[in-house]
């Protein structure tokens, strides 16, 4: 196993970079969300415009776009499988909040809250359809073969968390697989599609799939770090949503497994659904505040982070390798 050095930057890291660097490309992919996202049903341009438009940076979309850029492509493929990809989140975005029962998204109502949640389901059925669309367009059967199959291992993922959720015996392994599926695999599906557009080969492929899967390893593991002393200005939802929704993250996995008995009972009377007040949310974050939980599992996404680092070991240095580096740093960075 290589050895795995310390991320270090002068400054904050930001996504400034990797913004600057595909913001051309960007802004041909948003004219393709806006035009495929049309219909002559009103409600579907509208309520998906009211998600699209509703303050996300398009990470995923940018990094299909960085890592072409890495690669120097020099055609336009990438810019409607940058959107492709961009429909698939919004449509697992509409279906999670539905699932959830969110009432917030990115500091905004969401969409169930605003339109009920049939109209939610649906219109995200018609952006995981116009995806599809645009996937046939592009001609590939191996880019059709990575997305698809990117878009199955999410719905996988969505169903292992439902039927994990309050269950506090939920292992750190089942987390990983959960958290692999549903948020990793469209982040290593989006950058593992640039090395075929750019017809590079299998290890160019691998080496951008590891990278884009290991920083949405990282990049969930804050996510759920932070959720506990979040607010809608940091993280788009209420802080402690996956506490009262009862969903077991590594925080409270590593919390659980290091508590004394009242803190075990605590944490099955939390996770069933039982201790859900803002008191009992207040005592949750002294729990895993005293038992290292948090600051452990933001080590767990340094490590992660670091590997998505190192999978970009062997492409030359350019300003494209440098911003991918930079989103990865502040992917961590958000939880300080």
């Amino acid at each position: 196993m290589a050895t795995v050095t310390p991320l270090r930057r002068t400054t904050a890291p930001s996504l400034d970079p990797i913004m600057a660097l595909v913001a051309a490309d960007l802004n041909q992919v948003n004219s393709v969300i806006l035009a495929r996202m049309q219909s002559d049903v009103p409600l579907i341009p509208e309520l998906a415009g009211h998600l699209i438009a509703g303050g996300g940076k398009r990470m995923r979309p940018m990094l299909t776009l960085a890592c072409a850029r890495l690669l120097d492509y020099q055609g336009t493929r990438h810019h409607k499988l940058a959107a492709c990809v961009e429909f698939i989140h919004t449509a697992t975005l509409l279906h999670d909040d539905v699932v959830d029962g969110s009432g917030l998204r990115r500091g905004r109502r969401t969409a169930n809250i605003i339109w009920g949640n049939p109209a939610s389901v649906l219109v995200g059925d018609f952006l995981f359809s116009r995806s599809f669309e645009l996937m046939v367009e592009d001609g590939s059967l191996r880019v059709l073969k990575i997305l698809s199959n990117a878009s199955a291992v999410i719905a996988e993922g969505e169903v292992n968390q439902l039927t994990a959720q309050r269950r506090i015996e939920t292992s750190e392994a089942r987390y990983l697989d959960i958290i692999g599926a549903k948020t990793a695999a469209l982040f290593a599906a989006a950058c593992r599609i640039a090395a075929v557009v750019a017809e590079r080969d299998e290890a160019c492929e691998e080496a951008l799939d590891a990278y884009g899967r290991n920083l949405g390893i990282a990049f969930q593991l804050v996510d759920d770090a932070i959720d506990y002393a979040s607010d809608g200005a940091t993280m788009g939802k209420d802080a402690g949503d996956d506490f009262r929704d009862g969903k077991v993250t590594l925080p409270v996995i590593l919390a659980h497994a290091r508590a004394d008995e009242t803190g075990r009972r605590f944490w099955r009377d939390a996770i069933e659904g039982r201790r859900t007040s803002d008191a009992d949310l207040a005592y949750a974050n002294e729990l895993l505040v005293a038992s290292g939980a948090i600051a452990d599992t933001l080590t767990r996404a340094r490590h992660y982070g670091q590997r998505a680092i190192d999978a970009l070991g062997p492409m030359p240095a350019s300003k494209a390798k440098a911003a991918l580096v930079e989103a990865v740093e502040f992917a961590v960075a958000r939880a300080y």
